[in-house]
């Protein structure tokens, strides 16, 4: 999506607004695209963001071709963007925004590459995850399409009971057009209904000028009932049979192109890094720091081999990483699950902590090649 011509008219011979906003109905994601070395929200472009109201949760944005300006820089620019967005998409929660460069062309400036590399897979995922979720998303969109009608169902029994039953039909009818804001807010208040839930008031504006105010229909409670009920009830109970499908369903995934070129082999994100260094080596790679390791596991008061968890904790303190972390680590270091920790796991504890401390995460469960040679056996 580009920014030039993309006003109302855009001298395209149709709405192209009301266009965008056909589509975000029926779509599962919105991904807008800007370049990190020219950011600028046009008018225009504000105007096309704003058409996509009550899809706020679809909005995913894309920070492009920012390997073409410094650290520090896109920093501001960051920061820039989020401020704009936060004045045009008036959500309670910031709208997901990914940084880096998504094409096939050389990093300009290569300092950012792990950090473009995180946000290239999160953005995968993201998209990966649309087909397993399609089911719920369709349930969300029965809530808006239900919420809608009960807020419709309102305004119009409002029109229709400030309407004259003789004279003066045409003054009232613009009358009441014109302080159709008046109105929204009679209802939000006297009905709790969120501001999110009501109709675009300029296209109902438009709308109600063609119609005919008499021929409307008085509000009828029952049908408003059934609607609640519908909402405090049905839709619970679907999302319970929904996600009972799902579960049962086998695993789909967005798959082909640029999806399969990054998440397998040696390309694969954090592939050779931080827990997963060392993977294609035949020796262990934590063998090569052991020596370092062992002059320090002597010092504490090892019994048959092995220290206990309060001497290793006294070592493993030294790092000054949280408590719930060093946790982790114990229970990925403890092979043998003895509640004590040899030469080998000691060793393996420390590389562990030495993964984290340089910015990695950890692992969930201990990969085959950071197991201890002498405890391969036990797997």
């Amino acid at each position: 999506m580009t920014q030039p011509g993309l006003g109302t008219n855009c001298n395209q011979g149709y709405d192209f607004a009301a266009v965008l906003e056909w589509f975000a109905e029926r779509v599962d994601r919105i991904i807008l695209l800007f370049d990190a070395h020219k950011l600028d929200i046009s008018d225009e472009f504000s105007e096309v963001i704003k058409a996509l109201k009550n899809h706020e949760d679809k909005i995913r944005v894309v920070l492009n071709k920012a390997d073409q300006i410094e650290t520090q820089q896109l920093m501001r620019v960051y920061g820039a963007l989020m401020w704009s967005l936060g004045k045009i998409i008036n959500t309670p929660e910031v709208v997901r925004v990914y940084i880096g460069s998504f094409w096939s062309h050389p990093l300009l400036i290569p300092d950012n590459r792990k950090l473009f590399e995180a946000e290239e897979q999160d953005l995968f995922k993201d998209i990966q995850s649309l087909p397993r979720n399609a089911a719920l998303r369709k349930l969300n969109d029965l809530i808006k399409r239900a919420r809608l009608a009960k807020v419709h169902a309102y305004i119009i029994s409002s029109l229709k009971k400030e309407m004259p039953n003789v004279f003066g039909k045409e003054s009232k009818k613009k009358e009441l057009v014109n302080n159709l804001g008046e109105i929204y807010a009679k209802i939000e208040r006297e009905h709790q209904i969120s501001a999110g839930d009501f109709p675009s008031l300029r296209k109902m504006q438009e709308l109600l000028q063609t119609q005919d105010f008499s021929k409307f229909q008085v509000l009828k409670p029952k049908l408003l009932d059934t609607v609640d009920d519908m909402l405090a009830n049905d839709i619970a109970r679907l999302m319970v049979m929904v996600r009972q499908e799902e579960s049962l369903m086998p695993s789909q995934v967005v798959k082909g192109g640029a999806f399969d070129g990054t998440m397998n082999g040696p390309f694969g994100h954090g592939y050779g890094e931080g827990a997963g260094e060392g993977i294609d080596d035949i020796e262990w790679v934590v063998g090569k720091d052991k020596p370092t390791y062992d002059e320090i596991f002597y010092t504490l008061s090892p019994v048959n081999g092995k220290i206990t968890g309060a001497n290793a904790k006294k070592e493993m303190v030294k790092s000054k990483l949280p408590n719930t972390v060093l946790g982790k680590i114990w229970k990925l270091a403890d092979v043998d699950k003895d509640g004590l920790l040899d030469d080998e796991e000691f060793a393996l504890a420390n590389h562990l902590i030495k993964v984290k401390l340089e910015g990695h995460e950890l692992p969930t469960d201990l990969p085959p090649h950071l197991i201890p040679p002498s405890k391969r056996r036990l797997e």
